[in-house]
């Protein structure tokens, strides 16, 4: 049977598994806003755009894969939450979705902070020109090179996750002869649901200290007792990729009433208190993203209601967006290669990237969109499995799609939605060169992150 004669029947419902597509969809050539980046659209030639350039033009010049940046998409999300939460609360982007020289600006000219968690993008921040102040560190084990570092910038917080990190940062802070400002992280018990890699507020993982058992409190109780460090709130992070405030819910009643027994034993009310990141993106139409302005009443009315409870002042309240901000606004651009039918099930269509450059269908079972962007089509839809060029049987980067029956190699294929941890989280797998991050503004186009070559792998081999 040929690929054209694939019928769009009953049979396809029958391969897919439970919460996939179950029927193609009515128009291939639709690029649903809820997934693509504001200013993607089809030219009168069939080609997608982005910033006004046709994706034709952009393979040309950037290669690929490659991924492509909506620089006003960007924007526009970070001056949303900016707004959502007003003066009275900051907005942290969570840099390890994706940090760069250029995103650190940006983030700079639209008011937002910066949360890093590693000494790469703590000196990222620094020399892209984000105020020390503005930055906080994460970690779980962060070393005391890093910490040096960050408490000789002046970062405004560090966010301590153990009783040997209370320690190492009151060290080195008293020794550099200053009291740097922190706060205590806790897990909260919440099963936030997610992927169990990506859930971290339950007790059974590695970041933070437990409100069951007293640590929270006891972490709380020793950092107060040092003179160099100011504690001066509670950090909860409770998972990613979460579509409603329940969890935050749950979360802040938990916090605030740790911040309770914090002024019943010390006579003080410490100042702000941090719920974390996590809200989740539209990878495909089926999801259902909650706008900034929802997520920050909500999470507002959630405090405050708290706090009145409690008889606590209403602290300064914290988020750390990155995937909510980044992940919307990047697509990755492929070239299909060999395309391979399995009569009765699927077609396998292999592109010239994978999971070297998109770890997170393998690592975490992510479902992504895909689209032919080169041209449009008429053909019938067939079912098809995106695949990389790894030596790897799971290397899959749409496991589930529709694609035209007349795809052939040379057309260019578009998954959105790619702009968080895609890149961050890229490897050299198989020696692959890790690909380009190219920002479109306003019908122009430049690198931001330039594509690796062989010379940058070669020159780390010294062997």
């Amino acid at each position: 049977m040929s690929r054209s004669a694939h019928p769009a029947g009953p049979r396809y419902a029958d391969v897919l598994p439970e919460g996939h597509y179950t029927a193609p969809p009515t128009d291939l050539n639709a690029l649903d806003p809820r997934v693509w980046s504001r200013t993607v659209t089809r030219n009168a030639e069939g080609a997608a755009t982005v910033g006004g350039i046709d994706v034709k033009r952009l393979a040309e010049e950037f290669g690929t894969p490659a991924y492509f940046l909506d620089e006003d998409d960007f924007r526009a999300r970070c001056r949303a939450w900016r707004d959502a939460f007003g003066d009275e609360a900051d907005v942290f982007y969570a840099g390890k979705a994706f940090l760069s020289r250029a995103v650190v600006r940006w983030l700079h000219e639209e008011g937002l902070n910066l949360d890093v968690c590693s000494a790469g993008e703590l000196a990222t921040a620094l020399d892209a020109g984000m105020p020390a102040e503005r930055i906080a560190l994460h970690g779980n084990n962060k070393s005391a090179e890093e910490i040096t570092r960050a408490v000789e910038a002046g970062v405004g917080r560090i966010v301590l996750d153990s009783f040997q990190e209370i320690v190492r940062v009151a060290h080195i802070a008293e020794r550099l002869g200053k009291r740097q400002r922190v706060q205590i992280r806790v897990t909260v018990g919440v099963e936030a649901h997610t992927h169990e890699f990506i859930a971290t507020a339950h007790e059974d993982q590695k970041f933070g200290l437990a409100l069951a058992g007293g640590q929270a409190a006891e972490a709380v109780r020793r950092a107060l007792k040092l003179d160099g460090l100011e504690v001066i709130g509670i950090h909860s992070h409770i998972g990613s990729q979460i579509f409603d405030t329940s969890g935050f819910e749950v979360a802040a009643h938990r916090v605030v009433g740790l911040l309770k027994e914090i002024r019943d034993e010390h006579g003080i009310e410490l100042p702000e208190i941090d719920l974390g990141g996590g809200l989740g993106i539209a990878y495909t139409p089926e999801d259902d993203p909650r706008e900034p302005h929802e997520i920050a009443k909500a999470l507002g009315d959630i405090v405050t209601r708290e706090c009145a409870a409690a008889g606590l002042a209403v602290p300064r309240l914290s988020v750390e967006p990155g995937r909510a901000i980044v992940g919307p606004t990047a697509f990755t651009l492929y070239e299909v290669g060999t395309i391979k039918e399995l009569p009765g099930l699927r077609t396998y269509v292999s592109v010239d990237g994978g999971m070297s450059d998109n770890i997170r269908t393998a690592l975490y079972d992510a479902e992504y969109s895909v689209a032919l962007v080169s041209r449009t089509s008429t053909a019938a839809p067939m079912l098809s499995r995106v695949v990389g060029k790894h030596c790897e049987s799971g290397d899959i980067v749409v496991r589930d799609a529709f694609l035209p029956a007349d795809l052939a190699p040379g057309d260019l294929l578009a998954v959105p939605a790619t702009g968080a941890y895609c890149r961050s989280m890229a490897s050299n797998y198989n020696h692959a060169l890790r690909p380009p991050v190219v920002a479109v503004k306003d019908g122009a186009a430049r690198v931001i992150v330039r594509r690796e070559t062989e010379e940058d792998l070669l020159r780390l081999d010294v062997g």
